[in-house]
């Protein structure tokens, strides 16, 4: 009896001496290097020389692993603004914040893009919705307002690292956007008048003050809004 009951709390030890936060941290690393599709759990059994029956004791599947890797990133690179702070200020904050870390981790955005429920997705969203509700936003238009920010936000992030991935396969950003800068200024003409005009805007712009500039768009539309609602001359 005494041997049957020393072994599951061996077990229990050994699944225990491994944190959760190690096996976050390690899944991280690899989904930075390798990408989301590098990252199972024979190759994080591998990198943190432990069995997967440890890594279990912690984390139900991919998913909860994957979402567990979200919130770490987002918990710690996206500060809820204090409550002092303009609500315009908050979001282009938060908006910036978000930004950069995709653009640190490009599979992230991928993720929250993918499951908005997780804990990461709820807590940006949460964020943007109390700012936009400072923002005195009419009831009627708070969804289309909060939404707007959020799909340009996670869409515009995770394009942006998409791009990135690809420059980085062929060669170098600037030698990426110089190529397919080259062929739009290339174009006929009267077909693609406009997108020959923006050719060299495309050659140089930069990726962090064209998604500002988008998120200072939505702001201003959001304006006419409270604008409009203001009962005051």
């Amino acid at each position: 009896m005494p041997a049957m009951t020393t072994r599951p709390q061996q077990g229990r030890r050994r699944a225990h001496a491994l944190s959760k936060a190690q096996i976050v941290r390690a899944a991280i690393e690899i989904l930075d290097r390798d990408g989301e599709h590098a990252l199972t759990f024979r190759a994080l059994s591998a990198r943190l020389a432990t069995g997967s029956g440890a890594i279990f004791w912690h984390v139900a599947d991919k998913e909860d692993l994957l979402a567990a890797a979200t919130e770490e990133i987002i918990a710690r690179l996206v500060a809820e603004p204090g409550n002092d702070m303009e609500p315009k200020r908050a979001i282009r904050a938060v908006a910036l914040a978000v930004f950069d870390a995709i653009d640190a981790h490009s599979w992230l955005g991928g993720q929250l893009f993918r499951n908005p429920a997780q804990p990461a997705a709820l807590r940006i969203s949460e964020m943007i919705g109390r700012s936009v509700q400072a923002l005195g936003v009419p009831e009627r238009a708070l969804f289309n307002c909060w939404s707007a920010l959020i799909n340009y936000m996670l869409g515009v992030a995770a394009q942006n690292a998409a791009n990135a991935r690809q420059a980085h396969a062929e060669a170098d950003r600037s030698a990426f956007l110089a190529n397919v800068a080259n062929r739009w200024a290339h174009l006929d003409p009267t077909e693609f008048a406009f997108v020959r005009q923006v050719a060299d805007e495309l050659r140089d712009h930069d990726d962090r003050e064209q998604f500002l500039a988008g998120i200072d768009l939505i702001l201003a539309g959001i304006g006419t809004l409270t604008r409009r609602a203001d009962p005051s001359p």
